[in-house]
């Protein structure tokens, strides 16, 4: 996120109308400036006036801006608490509704999950990376449980996402990037979660990002 925006919503913060349309631009300009080939599938998958549980897979630092861009401005993420330690950084992700999570403190992790229940009911969608952190091969990792159990406490529906192409534009513990290349964004139909225990859920998760994964490389090639 640039400066401005976060210095703005630190010191001032913002309403959520505000917040989605500078989120918007910023994830727009990340976009133009690393001159990516975005291909995007299945936007249609997003119904309006519902929330979601959005899991993806996690390849890049850019994955970000590319969901912000490619699905929708009106998401709030979870995020691991050391990246709300940085000055205004921090405060500024606080103020816009981001939330915290201690990945070593299950109880705390388990309260901060809770807190976003209220974000669903405000008509906002929550994403979370199941893999819990940035795969480095670009395989898909196990996934944890905190975001199943969320979807199953908040009665809502997974939107499966999955994404590739964005490690080749920002590698993992890179701090350059490469232009020019090609990501492919696969959205797949809502996961109903009623009825299903975590385990379940998990493993039909798995699945259909596997296959969705499958569908973004192809989405990624150059044309």
């Amino acid at each position: 996120m640039s400066g401005v925006t976060l210095l703005e919503a630190a010191i001032s913060g913002m309403s959520r109308e505000r917040f989605e349309q500078r989120i918007a631009w910023w994830a727009r300009r990340v976009v133009e400036d690393t001159q990516i080939n975005l291909r995007v599938e299945g936007r249609e998958h997003l119904v309006p006036g519902e929330s979601f549980i959005i899991m993806s897979n996690h390849q890049s630092h850019l994955d970000i801006p590319i969901l912000f861009h490619a699905v929708t401005p009106a998401m709030r993420m979870v995020a691991k608490k050391e990246l709300f330690r940085f000055p205004i950084f921090g405060q500024a992700m606080r103020e816009a509704g981001f939330i915290e999570v201690d990945r070593q403190n299950r109880a705390q992790a388990i309260s901060s999950l809770r807190s976003s229940l209220s974000l669903l009911r405000e008509g906002l969608h929550v994403w979370i990376a199941p893999e819990g952190t940035r795969s480095v091969s670009g395989e898909l990792l196990p996934f944890k449980k905190g975001g199943f159990w969320l979807a199953l406490e908040a009665g809502v529906r997974i939107l499966p996402v999955a994404l590739h192409g964005t490690r080749d534009v920002l590698p993992v513990h890179a701090i350059r990037t490469h232009l020019g290349r090609s990501v492919g964004l696969a959205i797949d139909a809502p996961l109903n979660t009623q009825g299903k225990d975590i385990s379940t859920l998990v493993a039909e998760t798995y699945a259909v990002i596997t296959a969705l994964h499958r569908r973004a490389k192809e989405l990624a090639q150059p044309t």
